[in-house]
């Protein structure tokens, strides 16, 4: 059976709390990714949160906030989600199904080693898994 690791994207990139939402679209235009997990206190730290670039437009921008004064730390809310680099591909859907979320970082041995998104999903699942994910995820129920 897969793992996490084994449809994982590398290369996923932490942004500390105090940085501000310019720096973070900054780093994801330099990565060509959509998300960063936030970290306490720099890298590989105790992760409080993931920012998205839907983040950034939605709650900071459309609000008439300022980018450049907004830290990521400030959208950080919720528990953030992670799984285990070895957990088999059914937990991982399993994790993003029921919490509803789009991207999920994954750790080994406490450390980020990558991120799964939906293009990662559909690049390694059938079709009828990306159907029933897609469904538990975007449902308004």
């Amino acid at each position: 059976m897969a793992t996490a690791k084994d449809i994982m994207h590398t290369g996923a990139t932490w942004i500390p709390a105090h940085e501000t939402l310019d720096r973070a679209a900054q780093l994801m235009r330099d990565h060509n990714v959509g998300a960063l997990p936030i970290s306490e206190n720099g890298e590989q730290d105790r992760m409080v949160g993931i920012l998205t670039d839907r983040d950034i437009v939605v709650a900071c921008v459309a609000m008439g906030r300022d980018p450049s004064k907004t830290t990521a730390g400030d959208l950080a809310q919720g528990t953030p989600r992670w799984i285990d680099a070895e957990a088999e591909v059914e937990a991982v859907l399993e994790e993003m199904q029921t919490h509803r979320i789009r991207r999920l970082p994954v750790v080994e041995n406490k450390m980020l080693v990558g991120m799964i998104s939906e293009a990662d999903l559909a690049q390694h699942l059938s079709d009828d898994q990306i159907a029933g994910w897609a469904e538990k995820v975007y449902s308004r129920n």
